[in-house]
C-alpha cells in the first residue's frame, strides 16, 4: 500500500501485483492523490500535469467501480482546477465520445459511467470557467438518459445535478430540457433512480424559475405520484423537493426576482396543493373524476407520509420566524386536513392521519419554536381546543334536528380535539415550569363550559350551576377550562386526549396536580348524572393519578382516600340507572386501577376493601356461573362483563405496581376472582352466540386484562389450569375464532436487532419513526392509539414514546396471549406435541393471506416460547418434540416472506441453543448445507444462508467450530453472487454473525473474508445500500476480531489494517447514511484498538459534518465516535474541529461544508444539539463528550468554558421575581441579539437552515449548563489552590496575560447562579441554588488583598439575598424552598455577611420559613405529598442548627479572643471569627435567641421521630399512635424517604445545649435520645452518605459534650462512654479524610475531660481504687489507633515532615495520650503506661526533623507537652508503684536516647528537639530517678555534640537547655552534669577569641554561652567565686575590639564587642571585690577594658551631639493607599 503513496501512479509497482489486488491498490493511489493535490506545490503537480492526466483519463477506460470513478473524477476536477486548464477541453470530449459511444454491454458500463462522474465533477469544480460547452454536454447527457439502464440514469442524474450547482444561473437555457426528461423518471420503477432525480430537481429550482411557479402544480403532482410505491429514501428525497419546492414558490430568493417579474404563490394556495397531496393521493385534481366524488378509494400510505415530510421540510425551510408569524394559519390548516372526511374513511385511517398530523406539529414546534414562541403557540391550540368545543356544542344542543350533518361534524371534531390536545399537552411537558404563564389560577368551582355543561347535566339538578359561555367568547382563555370543557366531549377519543393533556399540565407543574384532582372529584360528585361527564372527569383523575410517579413532591396521603371513596360510589350506584351502568363501572374499576400506580405505602391501607370488591365481581360457585348464563339481556351481560374487565385490569395494576403487597395470602385471595375468570371465558362463546356479536369486543376485553394480569404471576399459581388455558391461548394466535387476518405486533421484537438490515425495522431509529410505523407489513403497526385501551392512561409511558399508543384490541390480545405462552415453560412434553402439530395443520389448512397471518403469529409464539426456555435453561423435549418443532421452523425457511424467515433462522438458532447437543447442531447444519448447495431461488438461499449465521450466533464460536469452514465457504461463495442483490446481503450477514460470534477462532478466515468485503465495497453498485450496510458489519466484525494485534507492525497486520482502513474510506464516502454510520463505527473500534494510525485530522471534520445531518442514525454514530475520542484526545478533536470552521470560511465555495462551528468550537455546537435532539442515547452521548472535554480542557480554557456556559444560562426567558435592573438589561440586549440571528437566518432562506441554532437554548440544556458550571468548579479545585486565592491570581495575571484563574470570574460565577436561581424552571433553580452553595463554600474564606480583613464575597451580599429571595415564596415547591434553606445556612454560617442589614435579610427568610413549620400548613392548601412538607420542615430546622451553631462558635471566639487579631486569610471556611471586626459578635446570637425555645421543641421533636423511624420491625407495637411533631399522621415507611441524610445527628447540637440553657431538666430526660441517635449514626453511616455528615456528627458530639450536664451524664454511665469512644474507633479505621479524624479526636478529649471532671470530683468526696480502667483501655486504643493512622510510626527510622493536617491529627492524638493515665488507678495506669510511653516516643522519633526555618511541627510540641504532663503526675508520688513507674521513666529516657544518636541513615534528624526531649525528662522525673550512671552518661554525650555542632542554632539552644539543667534546684541532679560539661563550654567560649562570630546566629550562641557561665558563677560559693570570674571576666575582655579593629570589624564581631562590653560593665557592680582581684592580676585586661569603655563613651557622645543638629522633618505618612485608582 506505501507504494501506492506518489504522485504519480506507480505502474511498475501496480503491474507486479495480482489482477485481484489492483483495484485496491488504485483506490489507494487515488485517496492519496486526493490529499496530496490540495496541499502540493503548484509548479510540482504542472511539472507532472500531462503524465497524470494520462495516467488518470487512462483509468476511465479500465472499468473502475463506483468509488474509485467517483475519486477519478473528483482527482481530475481537482488537477484542472489547480494546474493548467490546457487539455480540459480535450478530456471533456473524449468523456462525451465515451458517453455517446453505443456499445450497451456490461461489460463496458463502468467505463460510460466513469465519463459521467468525470463530466459532472468538471462542472461542479470548474462551472463557467467551461464556457459555452455545457449545452452539448447536457445534451449528450440527456440522449444517454433515455437508452441507459437503471445505474446509467442514476449516475447521469447525479452528474447533472453537479453540472446544474457548478453553472448555477448561466445554465438557464438548458433548464427546461432536463426538467422535462428528468420529471418522467420521478415515478421510475428503480427507487434508486427517483432518489438522483428528486436531488437533480432539487438543485434545478434553484435556479429554475418555472418550477415553482407555472409548474408548481405539476411538480407537486409528480412529487406525489413519486411517493406511490416508494422506500424511506425515496420519501426523504422526495419531500425534501417538495417541500423545498413550496416554501420557495411562497418566498421566492431576492435574485432570482429580481431577475424575472415573478409571481408569488400565495400561503393558502401552496397549503391546498400540499393538502391535495394528504387528501387525494397521487391521483391529481381531475383525472380520476367519478370515483374520486363518490368519495371511494383511498390515499396510499406512502404518499401521506412522504407528504407529511413535506410539509415538516416546509415549515423548516421557511424557518422558525416565518412559523411565529404564521402558526395561527398554519395549524387551522393541517388541523383541517385530519377534520377532512378521506382522511378519516375508517378507524385505523383515521389514527394514522392523526399520527401524521402529530408529527407535522410536534416536528415544527418541538423544533423551530423558542419557549416563549411555543408559549404562545399553545395559546392557539388553545383557542382551535375552544371554537371546536363550540361547534361540537352546536350539534349537541341542536334538538330541532335542523343541522343534518351534525353527526359528521362531532365525529371530525374528535380527531381535531385529539391532534390539538395531544400537542397542546407535548409542548406543555416540554416546556415543563417554563408553561406557568399559560396556566391563569382555576376558580375552584368555575364551570368548564356552558352548553356542553349543561348537556351534561339534564335540569334535574337541585344547584343548576351558572351557565359561563362568556368564558369561551374571550379572547384570552385560560388553558385548563379549555382542556377541561373537552371532558364532556360526546367522543371518547377526544376525551382521553383532553385527560392526557391534564396528565401532561400537572407533570410540568405539579403545583397543578392537586387541585386538578380535587377539581375532577367535584366535578364527578356534582355531574354524576352524565354518562360524558362521569367518563371524562373519570378518565382526567386516572391520568392524574398515573403522573404522580413523574412528580417527585407527590400528593397528600387523603386523595387515595377520596379515589377510593368516589369509585366505590360509583360501582355501588352502576345499577341504579342503566343509562349511566356502562361509564359507572367502567369510571369506577378504572379509577381503582389508577389508585394502584401509587405504590405499595398508600394501597396497603385499602387493601382489604380491594380483595372484597374483587372477589364480589365475580361469581362464587359454578352454581352461580350457570344461573348467570340463564338469566339477563344482552345489556346486562355488556355492564358485566366491562366490569369484569375493568375488575381484572385494577388487578393487574395492582399486582405490577404494589409487588411488596404480594404475600401468599393475598395471591390466594386473588386467585378466587381469577380462577372464576377463567371459569367463566369458557362460556362467553355461548353466551355471545345468545345475545349476539356486538358482546365479541367485551369478551375481548376479559381476556386481554385476563392474560396480562397471568403474565405477572408467578406460573405455579395457576398449574392447575394450564391445559384449559393453553387451549385458549392457542387458539387466539391460531385465529381459530377470529375471522379477521390480525397479526402479533410482537415478532419485530422478538427478533434480533441485528437483524433490522433485513427486515427494515432500522426505520424505527429514524426522526420519522412515528410516521414510517404506520407503512410496515404487521397489521395494525403505528396504529397504536389511547381509545383502544383506556386504562394505558395512568400506566408508564413506554421509554422513547411521547404518548401511550396501546394497539386496537384484536392485536392487543394475541400479543398479551404470546406473552403469556412465553411465561409457560411448564407446559408437559406431550402437550407440547400435540401443539406443534396443531400449529403445522393450522397453517396447512389456511390459504394465502390467511395462511400469512397464521404463521407469523405461531411463529411469534414459537419463538417467544424458545426464548423463555433458553432464559429458563429448559429442555425442549424429546426427539419426536425436536422433531415436530423442526419440521415447522425449517418449512419457514423457504417463506417468501423475510420476516417469517428472519423468524425461522433466529428460531433455529434458539433451538439450538436449547437443545446444545453437537450431533442435533451438525444435522441443522448440515440440512442447510445440502440446500444451500443444490438451490438456486433467491428465497431459499436467504433462508438457509442466515439459518447458518444463527446457529453460529446461539451456540457460540466453540459449540459449533467443526463447521465453520464449510459456512465460511458457502457464505463467501453466495456472497459474491452478483445476480442477486438480495442473497448477498442476506449472506454477508450470517458472515457477520458468524465472525462475531467466532472470536479469535475465525482469525484464519480474516485476510479472504478482508478482500472480499474490499472487492465487494469497490464493485457493488451504491444503489444496493443493504448490500454495502452488511459489508460495513462484516468490517466492523473483523476489526474486533483482530482486536489489539492491529497495534503491530507486521506486513501481514499492516496489510490488514491498511485494507480496514481503505473499506472505511469507501463507506464514508458513500451517500446512504446508514453505510456512513457503519464507517464510522468501524474507524471508532480501529482507534479502540490501534489509536496511532486512526487519522483524526480527517475524522474529526468529516464527525462534526455528520452533527448536522437528517439522519438520526448518522448523527448518534457520529456523537458515539466524537465521546470515545474526547475520553483520551478532548484537546486534539476541539483543535480540528475549530480548523475545520476555519477552512470552511476561508473556502470559496462554503457550501461544501454545511457547518455551524463558530467561536464556541465544538462544544457549541454539541450544546447547540442539546436543544434540537429528543433522542435519549443520543443526548446522554452529547452529556458524556461535553463532560469528558470539560474535564480535560475546562481548567486550561477557563474563560472559553465559563462564557459558553453564560450564553447558554443568560437564554433564561424571562428572570425571576428579584432579578436586578442591570441583568434585565443585559438579557433584553441578548433577546435583541437573538432576534438579530433570526432574522439573518429568515433572509438566508434557501440555504438549509437546520445547522443554524434558531432557539434559545431550552430549559433541559441551561440545567446542564448549570452542572457544569458546578463541575468546572470542582476541578479548579481538584486542580490548583491558586484558583481560590486573589492575591494569586492578580499576580499570575500579571506575569502571564493568558494565564486564567476562577477567582478572576468570580463576578461572572455568581451572575451566572444568580439567572439560574432565579429562572421560571424548577430544575434551574435547583441547580442555580446548587452552584450558588459550591460557590460560597468555595470561595467564603477567599480574602480581598486591597482590603485586609474583609473576603471578596462581601461585595456580593446583595446578589445571594436576591437569589435566594424568591426560593422563600408561598407558592415555590418543597423541594426548591429545602434547597435554599440549606445555602441560607451555608451563607450565614461562612461569616462572609459583614452587614447587619444584609444579615437580617436573610435570617428574615429562614424566620419566615421557621413560621411556616410552625404553623404547619392546613391540608385544605397542601399541595403536596406529606413526604415533601416534611422534607421542607426538616430543611428548616436543619438550617437553623447550622446557623446556631456557627453563632455559639462566633460567640465563643469572642470571649476566648483578647484584642482584635487582623484577620487570616487561610481560615476554615467555617470559622467565622473574623466577622467579629465588623459584627458585633453577639449579632447573630442575638438574632437566633428568640427564636431557640420554639427550635430547641422542634429539634428535640425531630430527633425523636428519627429514632422513633429507624427503629427495627420488630418494635413497631411500641410506636406511639399520636401524631408526629415533624412527619404529620402517616406510616413510617412513606416519611423515611423524606429524611434527608440522617437528620438527627446533626441536630444534636442544636438541640441539646438551646434546650439546655432554657430546660435543663428536659436535656437530661433526652441525652439518651440525644446520644443514641448520633452513635448510631456513626454506626452505621452509609457509603453513599457525604462525608459532611459525618463530620457534622462529630461537631454535634464536641458541642453536646461542651454543655455540663452531657458531660456529667457520659461521665457517670461509663458503659456510654466506652461504646462511644469503641465507635470512634471503628470511624477512624474506615473514614479517611483528615476533617473526620480531627473530630473524632476532638470527641475523645472532650469525653476524656468529662471523665477527668468527674474523677476529680469523686477523689474529693472520696478516694477510689478502680476509676475507669474501662474508659483508659477504650481511649487508649481510639487514640493509639488514630496514631498509628496519622503518624508513620510503624515505618522505623524514615522521619518526614507531615502534611498539615496529618500533623494537627497526630499532635491532637498526643495530647489525649497523655491524659489517660489520670484516668486510671495506679495499678491500671501502669498497664497503659508502656504503650503511651512507646506512641509518645514513636512520634517524636518520626515527626523531629528539621525545618529551614528552624520551626518545632506540632506533633513534636505536643509530644514535649505529652511527656512533660506524664512525668510530673500525681502518679510518680504513689508509693505501690514507684518501683515500676521508675522503670517505665528511665525506659522510656533511654528510647529517647537511643533515638537521638547521631546516624548518617537521618541526617535531617532534629537534634534541639530530641534534646529539649531529655532535659523536659532532667527537670521533672528528677535524680533519684535519673541518677543511673548509663542514663547520665548518654545525657551528657547528647549535650556534648549538640555543643560540638557546627549549626550555631544548635549551640544557641544547647547553652539554654544546659541553663535550666544547669540552674535545676536539685544540686544532686545538677552537679554531675556541671563538673562535665562546664570546661566543655568554658573551652567553646574560649575558643570564640580566635574564630568570631560571622552571622548573628553565631552571635546568638555566644551570647547564650555566656549566660551559662555567668550563671556558674553565681551558682558558685562566695570562696571559689574569684576563680570563676578569672574563668569569664578574660574570656570576655578577649573579645573586645581596639579602635582601629572596630571600624573595619564586621556587624556581628561589632555585636560581640558590645556584648561583651556590656556584660563586663554588668558584672563588675555585681561582685565588685573578686572583679577587682581579676583584673588586678592582669593588667593588661584592665588596659583592653578601659580603653574599650573610652571610645564607647566618645561615640555615645557624638550621636547625641549629631541627632541635636538635624534639622526636623516631616514624617512620612505611615498609612499608604493601597488601591491604584488610575
Amino acid at each position: 500500500m506505501e507504494l501506492a503513496h506518489s504522485l504519480l501512479l506507480n505502474e511498475d509497482a501496480l503491474a507486479q501485483i495480482t489482477e485481484a489486488k489492483r483495484p485496491v491498490f488504485i483506490f489507494e493511489w487515488l485517496r492519496f492523490l486526493d490529499k496530496v493535490l490540495v496541499a502540493a506545490n503548484k509548479v510540482d503537480v504542472k511539472e507532472k500535469q500531462k503524465k497524470l492526466v494520462e495516467q488518470l483519463t487512462g483509468l476511465i477506460s479500465s472499468a473502475p467501480g463506483p468509488p474509485t470513478r467517483k475519486l477519478l473524477a473528483k482527482n481530475l476536477a481537482t488537477l484542472y482546477s489547480i494546474g493548467d486548464t490546457f487539455t480540459v477541453f480535450q478530456t471533456l470530449d473524449k468523456c462525451n465520445d465515451i458517453i455517446k459511444s453505443k456499445d450497451d454491454t456490461p461489460t463496458y458500463l463502468p467505463t460510460k459511467l466513469a465519463a459521467v462522474a468525470c463530466v459532472g465533477a468538471f462542472y461542479e469544480k470548474m462551472g463557467r470557467m467551461l464556457g459555452s460547452s455545457f449545452p452539448e454536454t447536457i445534451n449528450n447527457l440527456l440522449k444517454a438518459l433515455k437508452s441507459a439502464e437503471s445505474q446509467g440514469r442514476g449516475e447521469i442524474l447525479l452528474s447533472l445535478q453537479k453540472v446544474l450547482s457548478g453553472l448555477g444561473g448561466a445554465a438557464a437555457s438548458c433548464h427546461r430540457d432536463i426538467y422535462k426528461n428528468a420529471r418522467s423518471l420521478l415515478t421510475d420503477r428503480s427507487m434508486a433512480v427517483r432518489c438522483a432525480v428528486a436531488k437533480c430537481l432539487l438543485e434545478l429550482q434553484n435556479e429554475a424559475v418555472f418550477m415553482w411557479t407555472t409548474e408548481l402544480e405539476n411538480v407537486a403532482t409528480l412529487c406525489f405520484k413519486a411517493l406511490e410505491g416508494s422506500n424511506y429514501g425515496v420519501r426523504v428525497a422526495v419531500s425534501k423537493l417538495l417541500g423545498t419546492v413550496m416554501a420557495t414558490a411562497l418566498m421566492p430568493k431576492q435574485a432570482a426576482v429580481m431577475r424575472q417579474n415573478v409571481k408569488k404563490a400565495t400561503l393558502e394556495e401552496v397549503l391546498e396543493l400540499m393538502a391535495t397531496g394528504f387528501l387525494r393521493g397521487g391521483s391529481g385534481f381531475l383525472k380520476s373524476g367519478g370515483e374520486m366524488l363518490k368519495g371511494g378509494g383511498s390515499v396510499s400510505r406512502e404518499v401521506r407520509v412522504g407528504v407529511t415530510q413535506a410539509y415538516v421540510v416546509f415549515v423548516t425551510t421557511l424557518g422558525g420566524q416565518w412559523l411565529e408569524r404564521n402558526f395561527a394559519t398554519f395549524l387551522s390548516h393541517v388541523l383541517e386536513l385530519v377534520s377532512h372526511p378521506r382522511a378519516t374513511q375508517t378507524h385505523v385511517e383515521a389514527v394514522y392521519s392523526r399520527r401524521c398530523v402529530s408529527f407535522m406539529l410536534r416536528a415544527s414546534l418541538g423544533g423551530l419554536l423558542g419557549e416563549k414562541a411555543q408559549i404562545a403557540a399553545a395559546k392557539e391550540l388553545c383557542q382551535a381546543i375552544a371554537k371546536q368545543t363550540r361547534a361540537v356544542e352546536a350539534v349537541v344542543n341542536d334538538t330541532s334536528g335542523e343541522n343534518k350533518a351534525g353527526g359528521a361534524d362531532v365525529s371530525a371534531s374528535q380527531h381535531v380535539m385529539v391532534c390539538a390536545l395531544k400537542e397542546l399537552g407535548s409542548l406543555v411537558q416540554s416546556l415543563s415550569a417554563t408553561a406557568s404563564p399559560l396556566i391563569q389560577e382555576p376558580s375552584r368551582l368555575a364551570p368548564d363550559t356552558g352548553a356542553l355543561y349543561r348537556y351534561a347535566c339534564p335540569p334535574p339538578l337541585t344547584d343548576p350551576p351558572k351557565p359561563a359561555s362568556p368564558l369561551i367568547q374571550e379572547p384570552s382563555i385560560g388553558l385548563l377550562e379549555t382542556v377541561t370543557s373537552v371532558l364532556l366531549h360526546p367522543s371518547m377519543a377526544a376525551r382521553l386526549a383532553a385527560a392526557w393533556c391534564l396528565r401532561c399540565v400537572a407533570v410540568a407543574l405539579p403545583y397543578q396536580l392537586t387541585p386538578l384532582l380535587d377539581r375532577c372529584a367535584e366535578r364527578i360528585n356534582n355531574l354524576k348524572t352524565s354518562p360524558e361527564a362521569v367518563s371524562g372527569y373519570s378518565f382526567a383523575m386516572a391520568a392524574l393519578l398515573g403522573g404522580v410517579h413523574q412528580c417527585p413532591l407527590g400528593i397528600p396521603h387523603s386523595k387515595g382516600k377520596m379515589v377510593v371513596s368516589i369509585a366505590e360510589d360509583l360501582l355501588r350506584t352502576a345499577a341504579q340507572n342503566s343509562r349511566l351502568s356502562l361509564q359507572r363501572t367502567q369510571a369506577g374499576w378504572l379509577l381503582l386501577g389508577a389508585l394502584m400506580t401509587l405504590g405499595p405505602s398508600l394501597v396497603r391501607y385499602h387493601l382489604p376493601k380491594m380483595l372484597l370488591l374483587w372477589r364480589n365481581v365475580f361469581p362464587r360457585s359454578q352454581k352461580e356461573l350457570e344461573a348467570e348464563k340463564a338469566r339477563g339481556d344482552s345489556f346486562t351481560w355488556q355492564v358485566t362483563l366491562e366490569g369484569r374487565a375493568g375488575a381484572l385490569c385494577a388487578m393487574r395494576s395492582f399486582v405490577a405496581h404494589c409487588p411488596e403487597l404480594l404475600t401468599e395470602d393475598v395471591i390466594r385471595r386473588l386467585m378466587t376472582p381469577i380462577e372464576c375468570a377463567m371459569t367463566m371465558m369458557s362460556h362467553v362463546p355461548a353466551v355471545i352466540k345468545v345475545h349476539g356479536a356486538h358482546l365479541k369486543a367485551s369478551a375481548a376485553m376479559v381476556r386481554l386484562r385476563l392474560y396480562d394480569i397471568l403474565a405477572l404471576l408467578p406460573p405455579k399459581t395457576y398449574e392447575g389450569s394450564f391445559n384449559a388455558l393453553l387451549r385458549e391461548l392457542v387458539a387466539e394466535f391460531t385465529l381459530t375464532d377470529n375471522s379477521a387476518n390480525t397479526t402479533t405486533s410482537l415478532l419485530r421484537s422478538l427478533c434480533h436487532y441485528d437483524d433490522s438490515v433485513l427486515m427494515g425495522s432500522w426505520l424505527q431509529e429514524t426522526d420519522h419513526k412515528s410516521i414510517e410505523d404506520q407503512l410496515q407489513p404487521n397489521s395494525a403497526s403505528g396504529s397504536g392509539a389511547l381509545e383502544h385501551d383506556p386504562s394505558s392512561i395512568y400506566l408508564r409511558v413506554p421509554v422513547g414514546e411521547a404518548i401511550p399508543g396501546p394497539l386496537p384490541l384484536g392485536v392487543s390480545v394475541i400479543d398479551a396471549s404470546v406473552a403469556l405462552r412465553r411465561g409457560l415453560p411448564h407446559v408437559s412434553f406431550k402437550h407440547r406435541l400435540q401443539m406443534l402439530d396443531h400449529f403445522a395443520e393450522c397453517i396447512k389448512q389456511a390459504k394465502g393471506v390467511r395462511q400469512q397471518a397464521v404463521q407469523l403469529n405461531i411463529f411469534t409464539a414459537v419463538l417467544s416460547a424458545l426464548k423463555g426456555l433458553a432464559e429458563n435453561k429448559s429442555s425442549l423435549g424429546p426427539e419426536e418434540v425436536r422433531r415436530s418443532a423442526l419440521a415447522l421452523v425449517m418449512g419457514a425457511l423457504d417463506n417468501p416472506n423475510p420476516i417469517l424467515r428472519c423468524a425461522a433462522g433466529e428460531a433455529l438458532g434458539r433451538m439450538a441453543q436449547v437443545v446444545g447437543e453437537a450431533t442435533f447442531i451438525a444435522r441443522m447444519a448440515q440440512y442447510s448445507f445440502d440446500k444451500l448447495k443444490s438451490a438456486r431461488d433467491v428465497v431459499s438461499r436467504t433462508g438457509h444462508s442466515l439459518a447458518l449465521g444463527c446457529l453460529h450466533r446461539y451456540v457460540g464460536g466453540i459449540g459449533s467450530g467443526q463447521h465453520l469452514k464449510t459456512s465460511v465457504s458457502i457464505l463467501l461463495a453466495l456472497a459474491q453472487d452478483g445476480t442477486s442483490h438480495e442473497v448477498q446481503t442476506w449472506a454477508l450477514h450470517s458472515l457477520a454473525l458468524i465472525v462475531d460470534s467466532s472470536g479469535p477462532m475465525y482469525r484464519g478466515y480474516v485476510e479472504p473474508t478482508l478482500s472480499l468485503v474490499l472487492t465487494l465495497l469497490l464493485t457493488v453498485p451504491p444503489s444496493h445500500t443493504e448490500v454495502h450496510q452488511c459489508l460495513g458489519r462484516c468490517l466492523g466484525a473483523l476489526i474486533t476480531t483482530v482486536g489489539p494485534e492491529l497495534q503491530g507492525n507486521s506486513a501481514s497486520i499492516s496489510t490488514i489494517r491498511s485494507s480496514c482502513l481503505v473499506g472505511c474510506a469507501i463507506m464514508q464516502d458513500h451517500s446512504d447514511s446508514l453505510v456512513q454510520a457503519a464507517a464510522i463505527s468501524c474507524l471508532q473500534q480501529l482507534h479502540m484498538f490501534a489509536p496511532r494510525h486512526v487519522n483524526l485530522s480527517s475524522l474529526v471534520p468529516c464527525l462534526c459534518v455528520h452533527l448536522c445531518s437528517s439522519h438520526l442514525l448518522l448523527r448518534r454514530a457520529a456523537v458515539a465516535c466524537l465521546r470515545q475520542l474526547a475520553q483520551r484526545e478532548a484537546a486534539e478533536v476541539c483543535e480540528y474541529a475549530m480548523s475545520l470552521a476555519k477552512r470552511a470560511g476561508d473556502s470559496k465555495d462554503s457550501t461544501a461544508i454545511n457547518l455551524n462551528i463558530t467561536e464556541t468550537g465544538l462544544e457549541g455546537v454539541l450544546f447547540g444539539m442539546l436543544d434540537r435532539e429528543t433522542d435519549r442515547k443520543l443526548c446522554s452521548d452529547i452529556h458524556d463528550t461535553l463532560g469528558h472535554m470539560l474535564s480535560s480542557l475546562a481548567v486550561e480554557k477557563l474563560s472559553h468554558w465559563l462564557k459558553l456556559c453564560k450564553d447558554v444560562l443568560a437564554a433564561s426567558t424571562e428572570a425571576g421575581g428579584a432579578v436586578a435592573l442591570e441583568m434585565r438589561k443585559e438579557d433584553d440586549d441578548s433577546e435583541k441579539k437573538d432576534e438579530m440571528d433570526d432574522d439573518i437566518m429568515f433572509t438566508a432562506l434557501g440555504e438549509d437552515d437546520k445547522s443554524k441554532p434558531s432557539v434559545a437554548p431550552r430549559w433541559v440544556t441551561r440545567v446542564f449548563a448549570a452542572d457544569c458550571l458546578c463541575r468546572i468548579i470542582l476541578l479548579c479545585e481538584n486542580a490548583d489552590k491558586a484558583h481560590f486565592d486573589l492575591a494569586t491570581a492578580r499576580s499570575a495575571r500579571a506575569k502571564n496575560p493568558k494565564g486564567d484563574l476562577l477567582v478572576l470570574h468570580l463576578s461572572d460565577l455568581i451572575r451566572m447562579a444568580f439567572m439560574a436561581a432565579t429562572d421560571h424552571s424548577n430544575q434551574l433553580r435547583m441547580a442555580g441554588l446548587q452552584a450558588l452553595e459550591d460557590i460560597i463554600k468555595k470561595f467564603a474564606a477567599v480574602p480581598e488583598p486591597e482590603f485586609p480583613g474583609h473576603v471578596i464575597l462581601e461585595q456580593y451580599q446583595a446578589n445571594v439575598g436576591a437569589a435566594l429571595r424568591p426560593a422563600f415564596s408561598p407558592d415555590t415547591p418543597s423541594d426548591i424552598t429545602a434547597k435554599a434553606c440549606q445555602v441560607c445556612s451555608t451563607w450565614i454560617g461562612s461569616g462572609v455577611v459583614s452587614d447587619l442589614n444584609d444579615l437580617r435579610r436573610v435570617h428574615n427568610l429562614l424566620v419566615s420559613s421557621l413560621d411556616k413549620v410552625q404553623a404547619g400548613k392546613g391540608s385544605s392548601s397542601q399541595l403536596y405529598s406529606e413526604s415533601a412538607t416534611t422534607m421542607e420542615k426538616l430543611a428548616v430546622l436543619k438550617a437553623w442548627a447550622e446557623v446556631y451553631v456557627v453563632a455559639m462558635k462566633i460567640k465563643k471566639e469572642a470571649e476566648n479572643r483578647p484584642a482584635q487579631p487582623p484577620r487570616g486569610g487561610e481560615e476554615d471556611e467555617e470559622d467565622v471569627g473574623a466577622e467579629a471586626d465588623v459584627l458585633p459578635p453577639d449579632s447573630l446570637i442575638m438574632l437566633v435567641q428568640p427564636e431557640l425555645p420554639a427550635l430547641s421543641r422542634l429539634w428535640l421533636a425531630a430527633l425523636r421521630d428519627y429514632a422513633l423511624l429507624t427503629l427495627p420491625a420488630e418494635f413497631a407495637s411500641q410506636l406511639p399512635r399520636t401524631q408526629h411533631r415533624v412527619r404529620g399522621r402517616r406510616g413510617p415507611d412513606d416519611a423515611r424517604p423524606s429524611l434527608p441524610g440522617a437528620p438527627g445527628p446533626r441536630w444534636a447540637p442544636g438541640a441539646a445545649p438551646a434546650a439546655g440553657k432554657n430546660l435543663e431538666e428536659l436535656v437530661k430526660d433526652r441525652m439518651h435520645l440525644l446520644l443514641g441517635v448520633s452513635i448510631e449514626f456513626l454506626c452505621f453511616p452509609r457509603p453513599e452518605e457525604p462525608i459532611e455528615h459525618v463530620v457534622s456528627c462529630l461537631q454535634a458530639l464536641c458541642t453536646l459534650l461542651d454543655t455540663p450536664c452531657a458531660r456529667t451524664h457520659i461521665a457517670e454511665d461509663q458503659l456510654l462512654g466506652v461504646e462511644l469512644l469503641n465507635v470512634l474507633h471503628r470511624l477512624l479505621l474506615t473514614r479517611d479524610p483528615p476533617a473526620v479524624q480531627l473530630q473524632v479526636t476532638a470527641v475523645v478529649q472532650d469525653t476524656i475531660r468529662s471523665a477527668q471532671d468527674h474523677l476529680q470530683q469523686q477523689r474529693t468526696r472520696q478516694s477510689k481504687d478502680d476509676a475507669s480502667e474501662k474508659d483508659g483501655a477504650s481511649a487508649l486504643e481510639g487514640a493509639g489507633g488514630s496514631c498509628s493512622r496519622g503518624s508513620p510510626c510503624h515505618l522505623p527510622y524514615r522521619p518526614r515532615r507531615l502534611p498539615d493536617d496529618s500533623a494537627r491529627l497526630v499532635a491532637a492524638t498526643v495530647a489525649i495520650l497523655a491524659e489517660l493515665p489520670s484516668l486510671c488507678s495506679p495499678a491500671g495506669s501502669m498497664t497503659v503506661l508502656p504503650t503511651i510511653l512507646f506512641l509518645i516516643t514513636g512520634v517524636l522519633r518520626e515527626t523531629a526533623t528539621k525545618s529551614p526555618d528552624n520551626g518545632v511541627p506540632a506533633p513534636v510540641t505536643a509530644a514535649l507537652q505529652g511527656i512533660k504532663t506524664i512525668i510530673t503526675s500525681p502518679l510518680a508520688r504513689v508509693e505501690k508503684t514507684r518501683t515500676q513507674w521508675t522503670a517505665l521513666v528511665r525506659s522510656s529516657l533511654a528510647s529517647v536516647l537511643e533515638y537521638s544518636q547521631p546516624d548518617e541513615s537521618r541526617p535531617d534528624m532534629d537534634e534541639v528537639s530530641m534534646l529539649t526531649a531529655v532535659t523536659l525528662f532532667l527537670l521533672s522525673a528528677g535524680s533519684e530517678v535519673l541518677g543511673v550512671s548509663s542514663l547520665q552518661k548518654g545525657c551528657m554525650d547528647r549535650f556534648r555534640n549538640a555543643l560540638n555542632s557546627s549549626d550555631p542554632w544548635i549551640q544557641a539552644r544547647c547553652y539554654q537547655l544546659l541553663l535550666s539543667v544547669f540552674q535545676h534546684s536539685n544540686r544532686a541532679l545538677s552537679t554531675p552534669y556541671i563538673h562535665a560539661l562546664a570546661p566543655l563550654v568554658v573551652e567553646k567560649l574560649k575558643g570564640v577569641e580566635r574564630v568570631r562570630p560571622r552571622s548573628a546566629a553565631e552571635l546568638q550562641a555566644v551570647q547564650e554561652g555566656t549566660k551559662v557561665l555567668e550563671s556558674l558563677v553565681a551558682l558558685g560559693e562566695e570562696q571559689n567565686r574569684v576563680q570563676l570570674l578569672a574563668l569569664l571576666v578574660p574570656t570576655l575582655i578577649s573579645y573586645l575590639l581596639d579602635e582601629n579593629a572596630f571600624s573595619s570589624a564586621s556587624p556581628a564581631s561589632r555585636g560581640l564587642h558590645q556584648l561583651a562590653l556590656q556584660d563586663l560593665m554588668r558584672i563588675g557592680p555585681l561582685y565588685p571585690a573578686a572583679f577587682k582581684t581579676v583584673i588586678g592580676a592582669a593588667p593588661e585586661l584592665k588596659t583592653r577594658l578601659e580603653t574599650a569603655i573610652l571610645a564607647n563613651q566618645a561615640s555615645s557622645k557624638a550621636k547625641a551631639a549629631a541627632r541635636l543638629a538635624q534639622p526636623a522633618v516631616q514624617a512620612a505618612p505611615t498609612i499608604k493607599l493601597k488601591t491604584s485608582f488610575f
